[in-house]
């Protein structure tokens, strides 16, 4: 069920600062809410969405840098230090003295990170038919490439500190 407030937001089509507003807090509820699902299905394997993106990135592209993976993220350093610590901590990653630079380390997925990688892209299935399996084929495409465009969009402005 929406939101009552983002509802009655969303309504006052004749007010564009609302609007746009609205929009965004309907953005944000559908990932807050699919978010909290994939925790949920998530959580018997002690992961979480961040940390699963993480087991992800380090099987797609290898064992990687904090910095790299920053990169790949777009998650802040204190956020991914965090996020490894606790990787590290359960033994899914390992981190290791890169080869070509000793000041840097490496971070690996372990063998209990592959496993527990596999049993989170099970779940990851199950939730995501629940979610959006609903959705036609062409429906989900069309929205992904809307938001494809939104996020490629928003990056050309600059973020404000403070």
């Amino acid at each position: 069920m929406l939101d009552d407030l983002v509802a009655r937001i969303l309504a006052e089509d004749g007010d564009a600062a609302l609007r746009h507003v609205g929009l965004g807090m309907l953005l944000a509820t559908a990932h807050n809410q699919s978010r909290e699902v994939m925790n949920d299905g998530l959580r018997p394997l002690d992961v979480d969405v961040r940390g699963l993106s993480m087991l992800l990135a380090l099987e797609l592209y290898g064992p990687s840098s904090q910095r790299r993976l920053i990169d790949l993220s777009g998650i802040d350093k204190s956020t991914m230090v965090r996020i490894i610590d606790e990787l590290e901590d359960a033994g899914l990653v390992r981190r290791e003295r890169a080869p070509q630079d000793r000041r840097a380390y490496s971070i690996t997925l372990t063998p209990a990170g592959e496993r527990t990688l596999a049993g989170a892209r099970r779940v990851a299935t199950d939730v995501g038919d629940r979610l959006f399996g609903w959705l036609r084929q062409d429906d989900r495409a069309h929205l992904v490439a809307l938001l494809t465009r939104l996020a490629e969009h928003t990056a050309k402005y600059p973020k404000r500190n403070g």
